[in-house]
């Protein structure tokens, strides 16, 4: 076994890291990833109103979640290879404008196609921005603080569960769901001048390149495939839960959507302070790959109680809260991991990583249809099992092999 180069993402975690985190842009960045994360997932609670306005059935409207990742996935891997080519900024600040333009033309596209092709578009759009700002807070921070920083800027994403979310069914009681589309762009709008504001001092690589980025293989190294590999096996599991959690508390205790709103924050809050608590487990213990792989093999058998074990509803709601802290504990370490390559490959490795997580994301939602459909909500358990053991093993598994580029 070789021992890991720091450009190599196998490499340990430095406990030690210092100097001062950037805190001002982190905010912007975690505010921005959740204007970008609210563009579709606050589409969900006007499902059954959309598909009336737009006279088509509610699968078509749910289709357009599928629409949006796949958008969401590819626009993702060209902005971080772009952002090597010809600087971060660019995408940092037009993709939220362009979201904001998308989400506008949403609220106001008259039929189905319009809509979903808007619906798209704003997919792509907040494709051009999470990957890059996950490379440009990277970039800004040492090794040592990777973790918490990209931690931090997750946390984004799990508050839309929490507010957006909620807020969102609130708001569109009184404006409707084209009216949620442009206060959701609005939000998107402001993001961007955050941006703007914590990006004018460029970090090393956020402007544009003074030579060009290696060609693509040069970013895939075997480890880096690996990881990648851990990345779709998380998102898989996780979207498993956080998709059928509803239904699965809805089926098995018969709960009204009043009920339900508690126990789902208390999931959004689960996963909130596991991605906190994650960043700080990956920058402090030793080993960020091991710590991704216990964690990831804990939530494994957290949801085999969760989906196997169900005797009432607080026994299952306290699993939801677990499961969900106990799964994003994994994600920073795995994240500063990957960002942890030569700043010339960097937006493209992370950019690739929201592609993964959008596939993982598709395999959720089709795996888990499968499942439920086949065996029930007894399946979900193993499923998620194997897959998280699977993360846990490409992760830890194997050489640590040398870095992405010389």
């Amino acid at each position: 076994m070789t021992t890991p180069r720091p450009s190599d993402p196998s490499a340990q975690a430095n406990p030690g890291g210092t100097g001062a985190m950037p805190w001002v842009l982190i905010a912007a960045s975690c505010f921005a990833m959740f204007a970008t994360t609210a563009s579709g997932s606050t589409r969900a609670p006007f499902l059954i109103d959309m598909a009336r306005d737009l006279d088509v059935g509610l699968p078509m409207v749910a289709n357009l979640f599928g629409l949006t990742s796949i958008a969401w996935g590819i626009s993702s891997f060209i902005a971080g290879a772009g952002s090597d080519r010809w600087g971060r900024r660019p995408f940092l600040i037009g993709g939220p404008v362009a979201l904001c333009v998308a989400l506008a033309l949403v609220a106001n596209a008259e039929g189905y196609a319009a809509v979903a092709l808007w619906a798209t578009i704003a997919g792509g759009c907040s494709g051009l921005f999470t990957g890059v700002s996950l490379t440009e807070v990277s970039a800004r921070v040492t090794d040592g603080q990777r973790s918490r920083a990209l931690g931090w800027v997750m946390a984004g994403q799990s508050l839309t569960l929490l507010v957006g979310v909620p807020a969102a069914a609130w708001l569109g009681a009184s404006i409707g769901w084209r009216g949620v589309n442009v206060a959701v762009g609005l939000l998107a709008l402001i993001s961007a001048l955050g941006m703007y504001a914590t990006t004018r001092v460029a970090a090393g690589g956020s402007g544009a390149p003074t030579s060009p980025p290696p060609p693509l293989r040069a970013a895939l190294s075997p480890m880096v495939l690996r990881l990648l590999g851990s990345v779709i096996a998380e998102r898989i599991c996780f979207g498993v839960a956080a998709v059928y959690f509803a239904t699965f508390l809805q089926t098995t205790f018969g709960l009204s959507l009043q009920v339900l709103a508690l126990p789902l924050a208390v999931f959004a809050v689960g996963n909130i302070l596991g991605t906190v608590f994650g960043g700080q487990l990956g920058d402090r213990l030793p080993n960020r790959l091991a710590t991704f792989a216990v964690a990831m093999i804990v939530s494994g058998i957290v949801a085999m109680a969760l989906f196997g074990w169900y005797p009432s509803l607080t026994v299952s709601v306290v699993l939801g809260f677990a499961y969900a802290f106990t799964n994003a504990l994994s994600r920073p370490s795995l994240m500063a991991a990957l960002a942890n390559v030569p700043a010339e490959v960097r937006g493209t490795v992370m950019g690739l990583n929201s592609t993964c997580a959008s596939i993982g994301w598709l395999g959720a939602a089709a795996i888990g249809g499968w499942i439920l459909a086949t065996v029930g909500f007894a399946g979900f358990g193993p499923l998620i099992a194997v897959l998280a053991l699977s993360g846990a093993a490409l992760a830890a598994l194997g050489p640590r092999l040398a870095a992405v580029t010389h």
